[in-house]
């Protein structure tokens, strides 16, 4: 889909998922109304927090929290690009690619309950310093992930292109959400 956009052909999508081209059509064919649901399928599993909450399940509690954090955050990244990537291929050929069709009596997805399994994913990685946060757990996941999606070359808003000489890295966002931006405390 990313490659090509909206104009993607069965046979594409069925070298891309391994499968014969025949496979498509005689298990999925019935299932779509038109060409429109196997892209918006598509999205909706761009979308869907199943591969980054397996990442995270991954990440060594072994490690320092810093290295946690900056694991964390790299599978989060990921994650967003994929979306951000599946949802511009899309956008940019007039598809609709929401997951809800026009006329249609569904909401559009809650975007604060989907991220909630990637916030309770995220808080057991600050458990083993819960006596040295300043927060739970839980709001410190928060805040994390609040700061990942408005990090680290994401387009500020107004969409224009983030400015490259201030672009954060991911071990960069995970300092300054861990130490702040003050290289010294500041008297009041």
């Amino acid at each position: 889909m990313i490659e090509h956009r909206s104009a993607v052909t069965t046979r594409q999508i069925a070298q891309a998922a391994g499968i014969g081209e025949s496979a498509i059509f005689r298990d999925f064919a019935d299932k779509f109304a038109d060409k429109e649901e196997p892209l918006e399928a598509c999205v909706m599993e761009a979308l869907s927090p199943a591969h980054p909450l397996d990442e995270l399940a991954l990440v060594s509690m072994g490690q320092p929290l810093a290295a946690r954090l900056t694991e964390a955050a790299s599978a989060l990244h990921a994650h967003l690009d994929r979306v951000g990537a599946v949802v511009s291929a899309l956008h940019a050929t007039g598809g609709r690619g929401r997951g809800v069709r026009p006329g249609s009596s569904e909401a559009p997805p809650d975007r604060a309950a989907g991220s909630l399994p990637v916030r309770e994913a995220l808080a057991p990685l600050f458990e083993p310093e819960r006596e040295s946060l300043r927060l739970p757990p839980e709001q410190a996941a928060l805040i994390f992930l609040g700061l990942l999606f408005v990090g680290a070359g994401r387009p500020p808003a107004g969409g224009e292109p983030p400015d490259p000489s201030s672009h954060l890295g991911v071990r960069d966002l995970v300092d300054v959400f861990l130490h702040g931006v003050l290289s010294q405390p500041v008297e009041n």
